[in-house]
């Protein structure tokens, strides 16, 4: 029985000789990258950089590296297929944005942080009054006074604040 024109037990054309039609010669240097099952993959490879581009790159690239370049390749063309203008560029600009954003994020909340020690911290009661300081007085106007000033910088909330960080 044939099937499809070829010998019985010949295998199946790597993705690349399929799309480019010819013929999956046992040493074809495409083969061991992209089979047969995953035709996409060439298919962007081949679009953005062209076959014979591709094969003279493996060709020059030691065996043990044409795994890896075949990887950045693959990266790079998806990229380019999704945004032809900057490719991975634009992906590592617009993830670089996003750290920016959560770097900028998180130094506020870190500022709220220390904020909220030093307010948690200024209103404890007898916090920085002593037993005979005007605010521990009786009269309504010491104690009205005393309610309303609260430190705005506490030191020792500050430096065990600055070790964390």
């Amino acid at each position: 029985m044939k099937e499809s024109g070829r010998k019985q037990g010949a295998p199946s054309p790597c993705a690349a000789c399929k799309l480019l039609r010819r013929r999956c010669a046992q040493d074809c240097v495409f083969a061991p990258y992209f089979p047969a099952d995953d035709p996409q993959k060439f298919a962007n490879v081949h679009k953005v950089f062209g076959a014979s581009n591709v094969n003279k790159m493996l060709q020059e690239l030691p065996v043990d590296q044409r795994g890896d370049a075949v990887s950045s390749m693959v990266y790079e063309a998806n990229a380019r297929v999704r945004d032809p203008v900057y490719g991975c560029v634009g992906a590592i600009s617009s993830l670089q944005q996003q750290i920016d954003v959560l770097q900028t994020q998180l130094a506020l909340a870190q500022a709220e942080v220390v904020h909220l020690r030093v307010r948690q911290t200024a209103s404890m009661p007898n916090h920085g009054v002593g037993p005979g300081s005007p605010s521990s007085s009786g009269s309504p106007s010491s104690r009205l006074m005393g309610s309303q000033f609260r430190p705005t910088f506490d030191m020792d909330t500050a430096c065990e604040t600055h070790q964390m960080y």
